[in-house]
């Protein structure tokens, strides 16, 4: 099949990257997809991406042309320590990782800024992956990129957050033992980026033409841009070049990520751009080498300093076309087992809910937790990445509530979120919106004017218009949709963008709590 067949039932149907005509447009994933980095291994293209809190982590993406990108599976199923991320922790948990191939094994390093770096292995990117190991400990240590140099000998390079360890803008440079699972104690800081290069981190250590590469974004977030570090030796002296930022673009911030080279010999960078409650989309940009430094982008001047592209001419991997493919995003909820776009806010426990064989998923009222103010610190969100600029989400659920007090709905979560509230009170069911700012700081809930509810299956519905611009409708029949509360603007969470998906709770414990059957969740382009 070729990417002009277009399959209705694999793909998405609020973005597509490859425009079907031998070209493509960025971002390659509209969703958030934060501080990607890539390798190819023969023919096959992988890509993983910071997690933070949210569980199963570590995304595994995989592509044969680097347009088309397919979620295979997470090399993370819990986060440890367990008794830590068995509570939400934003912000925390899995920051930018790096994905290498090395002695026909497959490694993701990654750090945890508050306890150091780990790596797990794989001999198949699908998995299974061992379980982490701490390579090498420190609170603060960030952003790990390892290399195996020809003579055998191992390193790695990182950062340093300044939330956590006191010191930022600087990279370092340390030996490990040869398999990569232990790091030495001989650090050598290569650059000090106070002066030119604020807040530098993200470093992706590379090896070409007798020159060590790192190549490393600076600058913030939302407004960086791709620094370019060589030296003859590995702890330098390193030179420094800017090599691509915003330009006349309109991609703010475009940097951190990885350098790929296809199997004809092309280069290509993968990075991100912060865009706030969409959180961090990825792009993809040709990359050419000039007098052994790298131009990422288009250089549109001629100093040496490239610009993203916003449409371009797909990779050359030596094959015309693929099937169109992106991550998945409506679920029917037909297999026993979570589609891998839903992630927790923790790690999962078992009695949160079930996959089913009869066509929905169970998910269970959960107490909230007792000191109960709003969703900001509730472990039991089912949620997936917002997956376009545009989009209309829909469901069907069956709300099995068993007493008053017990309440689900479909949520856009945040910072600030809002969600369409099925409640039962007084043995009947009321549907109203309830939304809640600056949930991090303790935003109390407020409430639409209640709706009665009749039956208990009904079809709840979120149009996302861009800028994150939500309207929340409802039908007893599937056919006629009516709105709910007032219009609302999703905010991002803490490092990731907003989030779409379920709640299901309930106010006290209880030997027998109600549960929700998500029958199932659609995402379509519908105005």
């Amino acid at each position: 099949m070729t990417a002009q067949d277009k399959n209705e039932n694999n793909y998405s149907k609020v973005w597509v990257a490859d425009q079907g005509d031998g070209t493509y447009k960025n971002p390659i994933l509209y969703a958030d997809y934060s501080d990607p980095d890539v390798i190819r291994v023969g023919d096959d293209y992988y890509m993983t991406a910071s997690s933070f809190n949210c569980i199963p982590g570590l995304p595994i993406l995989h592509s044969k042309d680097l347009v088309n990108w397919k979620l295979i599976g997470y090399a993370l199923s819990k986060q440890k320590p367990l008794e830590v991320y068995n509570e939400v922790q934003h912000g925390n948990g899995v920051w930018a990782p790096c994905i290498r191939f090395h002695n026909n094994e497959f490694f993701i390093y990654y750090p945890d800024p508050d306890f150091g770096i780990y790596v797990v292995k794989a001999k198949k990117a699908q998995g299974p992956w061992s379980e982490p190991i701490m390579v090498k400990e420190g609170k603060g240590l960030i952003d790990p990129t390892p290399l195996w140099d020809e003579d055998g000998k191992a390193y790695l390079g990182y950062a340093f957050a300044g939330s956590r360890a006191g010191i930022k803008s600087a990279l370092a440079v340390c030996s490990m033992t040869p398999d990569g699972l232990l790091a030495n104690n001989d650090d050598v800081m290569i650059i000090d980026g106070h002066k030119d290069e604020p807040t530098i981190e993200g470093p992706k250590f590379y090896k070409r033409n007798g020159y060590y590469y790192i190549f490393a974004p600076a600058g913030g977030v939302a407004t960086g841009w791709q620094t370019v570090l060589r030296s003859k030796h590995i702890y330098g002296p390193y030179e420094k070049r800017k090599v691509m930022d915003q330009g006349k673009s309109s991609v703010n911030g475009p940097h951190q990520g990885g350098w790929v080279q296809t199997q004809t010999g092309e280069d290509w960078f993968i990075h991100f751009q912060d865009q706030f409650a969409y959180g961090r989309v990825v792009h993809l940009q040709p990359m050419k080498w000039q007098n052994d430094w790298p131009v990422i982008g288009i250089d549109q001047d001629n100093d040496g300093i490239g610009e993203p592209v916003m449409v371009y001419k797909k990779p050359n991997v030596g094959k015309k076309t693929f099937p169109i493919e992106t991550p998945p995003e409506s679920d029917e909820f037909n297999n026993p087992k979570l589609g891998l776009q839903w992630q927790w806010h923790s790690n999962p426990q078992i009695t949160w809910g079930f996959p089913t064989t009869m066509g929905y998923y169970n998910l269970n009222c959960i107490p909230a937790p007792k000191d109960y103010n709003n969703l900001f610190d509730v472990p039991n969100l089912l949620l997936q990445k917002l997956p376009a600029n545009e989009f209309t989400a829909t469901t069907k659920i069956t709300f099995n509530s068993r007493f008053d007090g017990e309440y689900t709905g479909l949520l856009i979560m945040g910072l600030d979120y809002s969600f369409l509230c099925l409640k039962q009170e007084d043995g009947k069911l009321f549907l109203s919106q309830k939304t809640a700012l600056k949930s991090d700081k303790k935003g109390i809930e407020s409430e639409s004017k209640k709706i009665t509810v009749k039956e208990n299956t009904i079809y709840l519905q979120v149009k996302v218009k861009a800028g994150g611009i939500c309207n929340f409708l409802y039908s007893e029949d599937g056919q006629k949709f009516n709105p709910v509360g007032e219009s609302f603007t999703a905010r991002e969470g803490k490092w990731i963008g907003a989030k779409i998906g379920f709640l299901a709770l309930r106010e006290g414990i209880i030997n027998d709590a109600g549960n929700v059957a998500i029958d199932w969740f659609r995402v379509s382009n519908e105005n």
